[in-house]
Formats: C-alpha cells, sequence, structure tokens
C-alpha cells in the first residue's frame, strides 16, 4: 500500500494508474488523513476452476418442462 498526497497524485496520474495496473493500491492523503483508496479491480477475487462440482447434480429430463396450474397460480397470486 502506498500513501500520496493529492498534489503527488495529480502532478503525475498516469504513474500512479500504472502502480495500480500492477496490483498496488494507492490510498489519497490529505491533511494526514487517507480520504481514498484507489486498488486493482477484481485483485482479491479468484475464479473458481470450472467443474469444480462436476457429477454433484444431474439436470432432470423434464428440466424446462411447463410449470403445474397450482404452481403457476401461485406465482402469478391467484
Amino acid at each position: 500500500m502506498l500513501n500520496v498526497t493529492i498534489d503527488e497524485i495529480q502532478s503525475d496520474l498516469l504513474k500512479y494508474l500504472r502502480l495500480v495496473e500492477d496490483g498496488e493500491t494507492v490510498v489519497i492523503i490529505r491533511s494526514e488523513q487517507a480520504i481514498a483508496e484507489i486498488r486493482p479491480i477484481g485483485s482479491s477475487k479468484k475464479l473458481r476452476p470450472f467443474g469444480l462440482c462436476a457429477g454433484e447434480f444431474t439436470v432432470p429430463d423434464d428440466f424446462d418442462a411447463p410449470l403445474p396450474e397450482d404452481m403457476l397460480n401461485a406465482f402469478e397470486g391467484k
């Protein structure tokens, strides 16, 4: 994490944006107090591997069949 003042970030915004692109978090300081944080989007999110739950669920053959009349009525508030 890198702390910078408003003047520093205004003087060379692209420099700090490049640091953020490289994974750095930049905290903007005014009067010795943090007022904003710039960080990479999704840096803490990891993608789940494809097929993680393979074989744990089988889609039934009637998955896309029309719902029974009583259930449709319940959804429609009848």
